[in-house]
């Protein structure tokens, strides 16, 4: 009897629905209205965003991933990762951030990171050639001085000055994330500052494996994780570091990082060696935005003073944060990132 009551009940419902919706209808759904939402005339929607940009090497064509999240015609951000050879995934925290704040921004990994074309050209990986592949995306995705924001963080802040110093013609604002000017500067603070800060028996079998140059050597890791990463890298205990972090990481183009930066993690010995803009950083006309963090690598007062080398600079001070401020000190990096880009926009910097 109870099994029919409910077969009985079962009808009743589904007679009720056929009477609301007749079979002959379409049921549809509307997108709700907003600007950042609106992508008419978007060549990128059957995407999601994503567009595979043919980059002119003197190697030859290849393809890098970029991906447009939001729509916002007055402020792009485009981010470049660090590395060299990282990639945009690391940065994804920013997905919990810019959306609400309205700004339209770009993944985007550089050639020979992850979801781009890994081309085993050595030649390639040189920072010019680098300047001129930023200048090409930037030309495919239509970024221009009425609304492009540069972002560049470690490695890419290198990046983004260099870009900045050959076309900040083209530039709304720059954005320099814990990144110094200088490569002997940070390797100076790194001797003279951050080593003797750490425990010296275990820096000393660091430095034999180092100098052994056996640095496929699990120990060498095993060391450097709670001596140097969850110290300096990012201030969490390694097993607890964020899924895109610890996603970037495994996908770190040896290829690329190793001939640029070099094998040791406290030190830099690769092409940037010798890299040094300081004296230039006058030339830099656009507003720019310098942060960086008490425990980063790079030291906080060279980034504070580089803040006031350029023409139009704020410094954002990361007193919890360390090279990944974007996780440690999350809500200071974030807050005064966004009111940067606010301020400019709005005309206020």
């Amino acid at each position: 009897m109870k099994k029919f009551l409910l077969l009985i009940l079962a009808m009743l419902v589904l007679q009720a629905c056929a009477r609301e919706t007749p079979s002959d209808q379409v049921l549809t759904f509307t997108i709700p209205a907003s600007p950042y939402l609106n992508y008419s005339g978007r060549d990128d929607v059957l995407s999601g965003g994503v567009k595979m940009i043919p980059i002119t090497t003197p190697k030859g064509v290849f393809r890098v991933w970029t991906k447009r999240v939001g729509n916002n015609p007055k402020i792009k951000v485009l981010l470049l990762h660090g590395g060299p050879g990282a990639t945009h995934e690391y940065l994804e925290a920013l997905d919990s951030y810019f959306p609400a704040a309205s700004i339209e921004y770009y993944y985007y990994d550089q050639l020979g990171s992850a979801y781009s074309d890994q081309p085993k050209e050595p030649e390639l990986w040189e920072l010019p050639r680098f300047v001129e592949e930023v200048e090409q995306v930037r030309q495919a995705l239509k970024l221009e001085k009425s609304n492009f924001y540069l972002f560049g963080h470690s490695w890419g802040g290198i990046l983004a000055m260099e870009y900045a110093l050959k076309y900040q013609q083209h530039l709304k604002g720059l954005i320099i994330s814990n990144m110094m000017a200088s490569c002997p500067a940070y390797n100076e603070y790194a001797t003279k500052v951050l080593m003797p800060s750490m425990d010296q028996k275990v820096l000393a079998e660091v430095k034999e494996l180092e100098a052994q140059k056996d640095f496929a050597n699990p120990r060498y890791m095993e060391l450097l994780i709670p001596m140097h990463y969850e110290h300096h890298i990012l201030r969490m205990p390694y097993e607890e570091w964020p899924e895109p972090v610890t996603r970037a990481f495994k996908h770190i183009n040896a290829d690329i990082y190793i001939p640029m930066q070099g094998p040791s993690e406290l030190g830099l010995s690769g092409k940037l060696l010798n890299w040094d803009r300081t004296n230039d950083l006058p030339k830099i006309n656009v507003p720019t935005l310098v942060i960086g963090g008490k425990y980063d690598t790079m030291d906080p007062a060279h980034m504070e003073m580089m803040s006031k080398k350029v023409q139009k600079g704020r410094y954002l001070f990361c007193p919890n944060g360390s090279h990944m401020a974007l996780y440690d000190d999350q809500k200071t990096y974030v807050e005064g990132l966004i009111k940067f880009i606010i301020d400019v926009d709005h005309g206020q910097f």
